[in-house]
């Protein structure tokens, strides 16, 4: 008998039919004597329904409201498809976050897990129930809901897998496994049998919206092997591991992040310590910085361009505009109309030229580059939001003849 955690998406489970889909898959790893410990998010378009409803009487809701509200996806699908699976005949119960013993950090709408008590959990698997649970969500030391995160539906699963020691752990998602870029996008897109989790966790960071970021980065952690795999085609899926046998392969995939901005602030004095005041301001508030450039000194001053989520943007504004006058900065700009596209593969490290091929590419599709960023397994390119596509697809093309 095994331990098996699996995690499905708000498509997997969006209807009723999808719900029945999922439980048929449940069922049959219960018969064969497993223990099943499920994850599940929100269904369909739930959580975009619930942000939409909060906007319509609240144009800037606090975080913790918003975190009391996004929790009811979760509840909702996670009791649909226990009841799914009562109608079945089989003994099934569902939990939410905190039910399960997700205890997280206090920080509303981007909570980061502290501890998983799956006490409640086993007590279940020991009457022989599969246990539903609400992904994406737990309680904070003020027994306040939390959520993860859009995507940490991924990271409860994960989490649990490893915290229970579970013998194999699957997320179920609406593509079958990891491909060489979106397949819905780039029509030559290849799915991959295998990927590390150094690259999966590039992707994934850099706008792969396969898994979430902070769940290969546990799995990682804890040397758990992942399965990503559809709901649907019931196909084999791409197993996220330590080492691959992909060693031929220079890349690994193509990304793109949409949800970015670009802030530059003109006319820094060029002294030492102004690019950590500025820096320090906005790690203090939690806010991440991707991409950074800072211009050659002239006449006493430099500009400073970085990226930060564009969920960010307004937050980081307020800092750094009163800020501006103080640093004896001219000016703060920003652009939320740009795009991130990267390229990851752990064959970058030892095959001189890809950063030139990656280049040409974009050239020929007669696409300018704004910024670059790149690492031992990764390159990316700030480009213009509308030319993201186009630009997935010409790189693609390049690599992926």
């Amino acid at each position: 008998m095994s331990l098996i955690v699996q995690k499905f998406g708000g498509t997997s489970v969006a209807n009723a039919d999808r719900l029945r889909n999922v439980a048929q898959i449940i069922t049959e790893k219960y018969k064969q004597g497993n223990d099943m410990v499920v994850v599940v998010s929100a269904q369909g378009d739930t959580t975009d329904d619930l942000i939409a409803k909060a906007a319509e009487v609240n144009d800037h809701p606090s975080k913790r409201e918003m975190d009391m509200l996004l929790t009811a996806g979760e509840q909702m699908s996670a009791s649909l498809l226990a009841m799914t699976i009562e109608k079945m005949g089989y003994p099934v119960v569902s939990l939410l976050g905190w039910q399960a013993g997700f205890i997280t950090t206090t920080d509303y709408g981007n909570a980061r897990i502290k501890t998983v008590d799956p006490q409640r959990i086993r007590k279940e698997l020991d009457k022989r129930n599969i246990v539903i649970v609400t992904g994406f969500q737990g309680i904070n030391r003020y027994d306040d809901m939390t959520t993860l995160g859009r995507g940490g539906s991924d990271t409860s699963a994960v989490a649990i897998a490893c915290v229970m020691k579970a013998d194999l752990c699957q997320i179920y998602t609406d593509v079958d496994g990891v491909y060489t870029a979106d397949p819905r996008k780039v029509e030559n897109a290849i799915k991959l049998p295998m990927i590390s989790y150094d690259e999966m966790l590039e992707l994934a960071t850099l706008g792969a919206q396969v898994l979430h970021n902070r769940s290969v980065e546990m799995a990682k952690k804890y040397g758990l092997e992942l399965e990503v795999l559809s709901s649907i085609t019931k196909q084999p899926g791409t197993i996220v591991k330590e080492i691959t046998k992909m060693e031929k392969m220079l890349i690994s995939g193509v990304a793109k992040d949409t949800n970015i901005a670009r802030i530059s602030i003109i006319g820094v004095p060029d002294k030492p310590g102004l690019a950590f005041r500025v820096f320090s301001k906005l790690s203090a508030k939690n806010i991440n910085v991707d991409i950074i450039l800072q211009s050659v000194g002239r006449n006493g001053t430099k500009d400073i361009s970085f990226t930060i989520a564009q969920d960010n943007l307004k937050l980081a504004l307020d800092l750094l505009e009163p800020y501006a006058e103080a640093l004896g900065a001219t000016s703060v700009v920003y652009n939320e109309h740009v795009a991130k596209v990267s390229i990851v593969g752990a064959g970058m490290e030892s095959h001189p030229g890809v950063a030139a091929d990656m280049f040409e590419a974009l050239y020929g599709a007669n696409i300018n580059i704004h910024m670059i960023s790149t690492s031992e397994i990764k390159i990316s390119v700030l480009i213009d939001e509308s030319e993201a596509d186009a630009a997935v697809q010409a790189v693609h093309n390049k690599f992926f003849r």
